[in-house]
């Protein structure tokens, strides 16, 4: 509410008039949830003060308010709560041999390391284009847009203009992959390699995790977009454009929110594709969104044990805890339901408000929400005022909804209760 009264109430943000009540709630929750979805266009209805505004929601919202908090409170010389520290930094238990301040100001640390590198190597790369001094801004607010996976551009048509430039796409797949990984895999990878900690022998189940399916999904998924779209929307591109706008393709739904095409202009089966990888979203700890790439990788095994007739699943030699797979599964279905019902909500005011839209651009529109994605077929802008408070809440559930929720598994698992009911069984398909 914070953002939404500066955006509603602070003079100076705007070119020329201010946002009415539903439309700042919706900006500053797209901004703070990391989404990009957007019902303006930052760049010409906001001024550089404005954008500025939202590149500071976007941060906060990327970096978490805890570990700023925790940060702010370490700098003058007192100590956070230990409650406070482990909400902060998430699964601590991961990497024991860390201490949770020093992970919250690694986090801080990876953060800005990688927001400066990214903004130097556009600036370098716009430089010559843009110019010298047009070109300092937006590289600044894309590197920060692009590892909080917020997908809010200074460009009117987002990445558009640049999908002749390789060299952009590469440098800002590269921040978004960085800013989905997570940070308690990013830590390992750091103290295993970097510092050569001798406490961590070895790449613990989570990160090899990680890692596998993140690389299986943006190389896996790589060349089926570009035989989805090669004599698509790609058509008129060269060879190498070709094959750097369909590596993009695979990166940006998980959940970075940019893109270098007319999602509008693809094909059903690309749509399809971007939307299931919106579903899978990022990896845990990470500034991404959706079910999480572990969840994903959690239910695939599950499976693969049950049709091998194996009691438990298993990965890199290790069997998963039947908890940690009960929690997968529960956090599948809550999921799945509220989309299920976010699609239903905007199709049934979209049908009362006389929208025509095909139902893909709805499901689409409401995947990208949930999932903090911000990728649109060029509709958000057009959603009455009932959809869009729709829109709002699937943003701020899918921000806070699946840790709460699984927070709140972990808390009746570790409960256990002190008796259970019978058992009698069911039929099942």
């Amino acid at each position: 509410m914070f953002g939404a009264a500066v955006l509603r109430f602070v003079p100076g943000l705007y070119v020329d008039e201010g946002l009415n009540w539903t439309d700042a709630i919706f900006t500053s929750t797209s901004a703070v949830c990391v989404t990009g979805l957007i019902v303006v266009d930052t760049a010409t209805y906001f001024t550089p003060m404005g954008q500025a505004f939202i590149l500071l929601l976007i941060q906060l919202g990327g970096l978490g308010m805890l570990v700023l908090t925790s940060v702010i409170i370490s700098a003058l010389g007192g100590r956070p709560s230990l409650s406070t520290e482990n909400l902060a930094v998430g699964a601590r238990h991961m990497l024991p041999q860390v201490t949770a301040r020093r992970l919250i100001f690694d986090v801080v640390r990876f953060t800005f390391f990688f927001e400066a590198a990214g903004a130097i190597m556009l600036y370098v790369i716009w430089g010559p284009q843009l110019g010298w001094t047009d070109s300092l801004w937006p590289a600044i607010f894309h590197s920060v847009s692009a590892f909080c996976n917020a997908g809010f551009s200074t460009n009117s048509a987002s990445l558009m203009g640049f999908q002749h430039s390789p060299a952009t796409i590469v440098v800002v797949s590269g921040l978004v992959i960085a800013g989905g990984l997570g940070f308690i895999s990013m830590e390992e990878l750091h103290q295993r390699f970097i510092r050569r900690n001798k406490a961590v022998r070895r790449l613990s189940v989570h990160t090899k995790l990680v890692l596998v399916v993140s690389s299986l999904l943006l190389f896996g998924c790589w060349p089926i977009f570009a035989v989805f779209e090669w004599t698509g929307v790609l058509s008129e591109m060269s060879m190498v454009d070709k094959l750097t706008n369909s590596f993009f393709l695979s990166v940006t739904p998980r959940t970075a929110g940019f893109n270098t095409i007319d999602y509008g202009a693809a094909s059903d089966s690309t749509n399809f594709l971007t939307i299931i990888l919106m579903m899978i979203g990022g990896s845990p700890g990470s500034t991404a969104g959706g079910m999480k790439t572990t969840t994903f990788a959690l239910l695939g095994l599950l499976a693969w044990s049950r049709l091998r007739s194996h009691s438990t699943a298993s990965f890199a030699d290790r069997s998963i805890p039947s908890e940690t797979i009960q929690r997968a599964t529960g956090l599948f279905v809550i999921a799945i339901g509220i989309v299920v019902v976010g699609v239903f909500l905007l199709a049934s005011i979209g049908d009362a408000y006389g929208a025509s839209e095909p139902f893909i651009v709805r499901f689409f529109e409401v995947a990208s929400a949930f999932n903090t994605v911000g990728l649109s077929m060029g509709v958000t802008s057009e959603l009455s005022t009932p959809s869009r408070w729709v829109v709002i809440f699937l943003m701020f559930a899918g921000r806070t909804g699946p840790l709460s929720i699984a927070a709140a598994l972990v808390i009746r698992l570790t409960a256990g209760g002190r008796y259970r009911l019978a058992y009698e069984d069911v039929v099942v398909g």
